[in-house]
């Protein structure tokens, strides 16, 4: 068996009529209908390639929502050897029609949920549709996202003579910030908030110039005022979650584990993955996230109706 194919790909949905209605292919190739998904580009994080493999295999536009369960199988290699193929999967909200089709698709479907489950090929897809279906029965799949952002690689202190707050990025640092903008635009984020800490606001600063949207700093989020005021930050999230629109947050390794400790009680009990997401904040924030590591939490309802129903840590 070879190395596993990095594959990811969405269920886009939408409402009709008031009536859950989900998108399948046709691949003319296979006579099969499945879900939109295909490879990973080199270098290219899972939840960008779900967003780029449906709009080229469906012409929709989508942000990515809450994951769904992972499909693993066993396929042919380019050179005919068995390998197995490991497939991300995202729920997607439609946010724009249809365009022309291309590339292998010649039919995309809008479907219910059980016309959909009877003409899906494949009976490992129905696990995603199964999951989907009841996030919409427990009223959790409509979600928005909330990514808290630790700052790129930066030139290090020791080499660094000048004010600390100035500190840039370095060449990694500045190319992962590159990434992080493709990472919060496939959940289609766009309020963005920062540490003023060149480090910090360069991070955020890509994906900010790519929106034409202004980028928020708040001296709370810095280290030196975490130092001279450790209740500033956990408030600059709160009034987030307040607000309940996709957000990304950017700040220090210090100050951010009292920001994932305003996260942790907020993790629905209500989720068969609720011990999972528990586990997953509880680790990010007493190992320390990565620098340039981006952890999206999915959220239900806003302010003190907020609630976490899945996790995500993307690492550089």
């Amino acid at each position: 068996m070879t190395a596993p194919i990095p594959a990811a790909g969405t269920l886009p949905w939408r409402r009709r009529r008031g009536q859950l209605e989900v998108a399948l292919v046709h691949r003319p190739k296979y006579d099969d209908w499945s879900w939109a998904k295909g490879k990973l580009d080199p270098g290219e994080a899972w939840p960008v390639a779900a967003v780029r493999e449906t709009e080229e295999e469906t012409s929709l536009e989508v942000g990515l929502g809450r994951p769904l369960p992972t499909a693993e199988y066993t396929v042919l290699d380019a050179a005919g050897t068995p390998a197995t193929k490991t497939v991300h999967y995202w729920a997607a909200e439609a946010t724009k029609p249809a365009g022309a089709l291309r590339n292998e698709i010649d039919e995309v479907r809008w479907l219910d949920v059980v016309s959909a489950s009877d003409r899906l090929d494949y009976a490992r897809d129905r696990d995603q549709l199964r999951a989907l279906v009841r996030a919409d029965k427990a009223g959790t799949l409509t979600t928005w996202p909330l990514a808290l952002v630790r700052h790129a690689h930066a030139v290090g202190r020791g080499s660094w003579s000048g004010d600390d707050r100035l500190r840039p990025l370095d060449r990694p640092g500045t190319a992962r910030a590159a990434e992080v903008s493709r990472l919060l635009a496939a959940y289609g984020i766009t309020r963005l908030v920062s540490s003023p800490s060149v480090r910090c606001a360069d991070t955020l600063r890509p994906h900010a110039a790519a929106l034409g949207v202004p980028l928020r700093t708040k001296d709370g989020l810095s280290e030196e005022g975490y130092a001279a005021d450790a209740g500033r930050a956990p408030r600059h999230l709160l009034r987030l979650l307040e607000r309940g629109v996709p957000a990304a947050l950017c700040s220090h390794g210090p100050v951010l584990p009292d920001l994932l400790g305003v996260l942790l009680p907020l993790v629905h009990p209500g989720e068969p993955d609720a011990a999972h997401v528990t586990a997953t904040l509880g680790t990010a924030a007493t190992e320390a996230m990565a620098k340039g590591e981006v952890l999206v939490a999915h959220l239900v309802g806003h302010g003190e109706a907020a609630r976490i129903v899945a996790v995500e840590r993307h690492l550089p």
